[in-house]
């Protein structure tokens, strides 16, 4: 084991001794909001710290079987014992390199997904309304809430642009990789010459943010414009100031909110997005500049980056970050996306433990 491993397992030691101490003070709980998060430090560090424990029992046999590598009679069962516990120790140390990889703490947040038309006119919008029904079915299938924030249809259909919430566990985990350029190459339904077309759009998977503690908005610093709502919602909805549109007037950042009838409640949904946009500009900021030393092409932040082609004529789709390309695509067009998740999520996994062993 690296030195660097060792010295963090050995402070994590120190450190659930530290809190076992704290924790078991009768004034632990006098502080509810300082006793809940040193209880949550206690549970994420100690299945580590048991793990290292087990690894450091392992090392102590193997250094009293060596002892008994000099006597004729037991030469044979230490070293049985020495090959036996270098396995364990080999397999307990990857458990360990994958338990001390930095959690994203955003990873178990609800998310806000944006898709935007590109290049591709009406067949660009088409395939908005195609990989926004990806995701749709996707979250069915995990058991999500999803609810459309705001939406802007194309004649032809599709979306000219669509934001929608995705409430559920682990939302931001399983999708956060999505976010950049999408291409599809297909033939179009107006196309009387079987000729096939390039559109693309953008998708972007933002974390919901708690406007109180992740992001500090300025109230001097928004512009809020009410508007009549259009587009499909009834009578009451077109007839009322009922949409409204907030500008981060700093950054330039703007969120809005027409799909309820009342204004107070798409104010409050728009601002929630601009929430989320304003610590999602942080987070892509924070993340180039980690990609820009590692090299790392998942989880970028570059937004401009096209991460996908989906080829209908050949039936397959390709991650060109990872260079998967799966022979599958209805099936991934019905939302069935778990073994892209999985090999990104893997990949991710892999870049993250081979910084930790630069380390």
């Amino acid at each position: 084991m690296k030195s660097s491993m060792q010295n963090k397992l050995s402070n994590l030691s120190k450190r659930i001794e530290e809190l076992n101490v704290e924790l078991s003070q009768e004034d632990a709980t006098k502080d509810i909001e300082r006793f809940k998060k040193i209880s949550k430090e206690h549970s994420d560090i100690l299945p580590v710290v048991d793990i290292y424990k087990d690894y450091l029992k392992f090392d102590k046999d193997i250094s009293d079987a060596r002892e008994m590598l000099n006597d004729p009679e037991m030469k044979a069962f230490a070293q049985s014992e020495i090959d036996n516990g270098k396995e364990r120790l080999e397999r307990i140390e990857k458990e360990l390199q994958t338990l001390l990889i930095p959690k994203d703490l955003n990873d178990e947040r609800n998310i806000f997904l944006e898709i935007r038309a590109g290049a591709g006119g009406d067949e660009s919008a088409l395939f908005v309304g195609d990989i926004f029904r990806m995701y749709s079915r996707f979250a069915e299938r995990m058991r999500w809430q999803l609810e459309i924030i705001s939406s802007n249809e194309a004649e032809v259909g599709g979306y000219k642009e669509v934001i929608a919430k995705i409430n559920g566990v682990g939302a931001y985990s399983k999708l956060k990789f999505e976010s950049g350029g999408h291409r599809v190459q297909r033939v179009p339904d107006t196309e009387t010459q079987g000729r096939i077309h390039t559109s693309a759009c953008t998708v972007a998977v933002l974390p919901e943010a708690d406007e109180i503690i992740d992001v500090d908005i300025n109230p001097a610093d928004i512009r809020i414009d009410t508007y009549r709502a259009s587009g499909a919602g009834g009578q009451h909805i077109n007839k009322t100031d009922s949409a409204v549109r907030i500008t981060h007037l700093p950054s330039g950042i703007v969120a809005e909110c027409q799909d309820d009838r009342s204004q107070h409640r798409n104010k409050a949904q728009a601002m929630s997005v601009l929430a989320a946009k304003i610590k999602d500009g942080q987070i892509q900021e924070q993340e180039s500049k980690i990609a820009s030393e590692r090299k790392s092409l998942i989880g970028s932040g570059d937004r401009s980056e096209r991460i996908r082609t989906y080829n209908f004529p050949q039936g397959r789709i390709t991650d060109h970050r990872i260079n998967l390309t799966l022979y599958k695509i209805d099936f991934i067009m019905d939302g069935d996306l778990n073994e892209l998740i999985e090999a990104l999520n893997s990949e991710h996994q892999a870049d993250l433990l081979a910084q930790l062993d630069e380390d």
